[in-house]
């Protein structure tokens, strides 16, 4: 089977909204070539994440790559792409060069394409994101594992947006605890919630792309009898209290719910916002403080932001 191998040169800040483009146009998942990686520090309790080799890198920007079968309609597909991703400069986006190129690769290629970019990586203290095709042994007994295969999810689990997030999670989540995932995608932070032990997790997610993934990966982690997956936009209709609400999406979405957030969130629960770009940081915070928020935590990674806030 032929692939067709979508590649946009852009910016950081635009990662993640290309990536959502990409995955709602269908592809499976996204390979992310980003130069800092090249020279970024990390923190020595969680190890070294890759081995880089510089001739995958663009010399300046990101390279965002994605895979869709050839077929009669990728023309469309790809014009559809280009559309969705010019009319991010409304939001405010950097999309940078903007350049989009095509190729077609055979199927195996395609495979190993993936996995020549994926290893295990341990993300926080309790976390490590580990494919399903690797075979690995624990640290140690408290060590938590989420296997994805980024063949099948939206993403790895290891950007930023997500790692704040589930390092939130663990800050927050107690044994017993009703969560509410929203904008699943893989559904990896509902996966962290119940590894945390929540007894009850709900995620949602408005393509049905993402909720079939989401399923899928909580079967892979055995953790289906405590997470219930549904279509749905945001938190609309959505009933039922909760003792943590996240959500990793755009500011701009952000901001649509932020009331309904606090009406379900407990008094003394959090809800956690990721997928925040510095210039958004301080209208996503301004929301959170009207609605009857307080700002318990604000957490910080490269270019991005995450507020820990909670329901006095």
């Amino acid at each position: 089977m032929k692939w067709s191998e979508i590649s946009i040169h852009t910016t950081n800040e635009a990662v993640e909204p290309i990536s959502n483009i990409l995955h709602e146009a269908g592809a499976s998942g996204v390979v992310i070539e980003d130069p800092d990686e090249l020279i970024k520090d990390r923190e020595q309790q969680f190890g070294e994440i890759y081995q880089l080799d510089p001739g995958d890198y663009p010399d300046e920007g990101v390279m965002i790559k994605a895979y869709l079968p050839v077929n009669s309609f990728i023309g469309e597909t790809v014009e559809e792409i280009k559309e969705a991703i010019n009319s991010l400069v409304s939001y405010d986006i950097d999309i940078g060069r903007n350049m989009v190129t095509i190729n077609e690769v055979n199927e195996e290629e395609w495979a190993s394409a993936w996995k020549k970019y994926y290893n295990p990586v341990k993300i926080s203290e309790k976390f490590t994101i580990v494919p399903t095709w690797e075979d690995y042994e624990k640290v140690s007994t408290d060590e938590l594992i989420i296997e994805l295969d980024p063949g099948m999810a939206f993403g790895t689990g290891t950007h930023p947006t997500t790692v704040m997030c589930i390092q939130a999670l663990e800050d927050t989540v107690k044994p017993g605890d009703n969560v509410i995932d929203v904008g699943t995608g893989s559904g990896v932070l509902s996966i962290a919630a119940a590894l945390l032990g929540a007894s009850e997790t709900r995620a949602y997610d408005l393509d049905e792309v993402a909720v079939n993934t989401a399923i899928e990966n909580t079967k892979i982690n055995n953790v289906d009898d405590k997470i219930t997956v549904r279509q749905n936009n945001l938190l609309n209709d959505v009933t039922g209290s909760a003792d943590v609400i996240v959500a990793n999406i755009l500011a701009e979405i952000i901001l649509r719910f932020v009331d309904d957030a606090f009406k379900l969130v407990k008094p003394g629960g959090y809800f956690i916002t990721s997928g925040i770009i510095q210039p958004k940081k301080q209208v996503v915070k301004s929301a959170l403080l009207d609605a009857g928020f307080e700002i318990e935590e604000t957490l910080t990674m490269e270019d991005w932001v995450s507020f820990i806030a909670k329901r006095p």
